[in-house]
């Protein structure tokens, strides 16, 4: 049995990975919050690792407030380059392995065709410069490191585009969304289980490392994206397309940034499904949760 420790388990991804983890009874895993684990502290977290050994850390933990990020670069650096830097070398030292979570912001959006892992990158904001440090920097620490790189992270938990539109839709006879920033929906109970299969993969000897794309399927606009949100939650609210330059961003996004997944899906015999579907299974699982509440 896999021994894993899960940082920055109160956000999107660490709860969407505390829904599912029942689900792979292989795995044993210690799901951990800032409040227990500050993975950014070397001292607090090497000791915490003594105390609960683990064959792998997946690191969810991460400052991801981008346009905050532009006037507050030394607490992002901290949250995106040290605190995965730490993990790498700690995990290093103690013989475990690394499974870290990047992000599209490392590429400058001016491609016209998916990006592939080797794609050269090139972050325009303080967010993508300090993700793509740190996912470098943890590589370079530990051999035994993966990185998944994902795009227009949503789910049923904390704040995310989609509950965002659920809100206003259901406040607002009109709403403006940019429809020149196409990228790719991901769901996060789909990343997570995509994560699992990874250390899954280790137990069945066929763990690959290095760095990986992965969203889910097929292609969309920002106002695509919501169109969909209203049909597919019965919304009638009407969502009007605007360009970037209407919306007051600090940080500058990437036009286009659509996700290559060939390569770990090769690797892991992953089958992603396309994000409209994703969407409709993320409604449902909203609406059971409420219900259950």
């Amino acid at each position: 049995m896999k021994k894993i420790i899960v940082t920055g388990a109160n956000g999107q991804l660490g709860r969407s990975l505390q829904a599912i983890h029942a689900a792979h009874p292989s795995l044993e895993i210690r799901f951990t919050g800032q409040e227990e684990l500050d993975a950014s502290r070397p001292e607090e977290t090497a000791r915490f690792m003594d105390r609960h050994p683990a064959d792998w850390v997946i690191n969810c933990a991460a400052y991801t407030n981008v346009d905050k990020a532009e006037s507050d670069r030394d607490a992002c650096a901290t949250g995106n380059t040290v605190l995965p830097e730490n993990l790498a070398r700690l995990t290093k030292e103690r013989g475990a392995k690394l499974l870290h979570v990047s992000t599209d912001y490392v590429f400058d959006g001016r491609n016209c065709l998916p990006y592939r892992e080797e794609d050269p990158t090139n972050p325009q904001s303080v967010y993508g410069q300090t993700k793509l440090a740190g996912e470098q920097r943890a590589m370079a620490e530990n051999e035994n490191c993966v990185v998944i790189r994902t795009s227009w992270l949503y789910s049923e938990y904390g704040k995310n585009f989609l509950k965002t539109m659920l809100r206003l839709g259901a406040e607002k006879p009109e709403l403006g969304v940019v429809f020149d920033q196409i990228g790719t929906p991901t769901y996060a109970g789909d990343l997570a289980e995509a994560l699992l299969r990874v250390v899954e993969s280790d137990e069945a000897g066929q763990l690959r490392t290095g760095c990986f794309h992965y969203s889910n399927e097929g292609v969309c606009s920002w106002y695509d994206f919501a169109c969909e949100i209203m049909r597919q939650a019965g919304l009638k609210v009407k969502v009007r397309p605007i360009e970037t330059g209407e919306y007051p961003y600090q940080a500058e996004r990437p036009p286009y940034s659509v996700l290559n997944k060939k390569k770990i899906k090769q690797a892991y015999g992953l089958e992603i499904p396309h994000w409209t579907e994703s969407l409709r299974r993320c409604l449902e699982n909203m609406n059971a949760l409420q219900h259950n509440d």
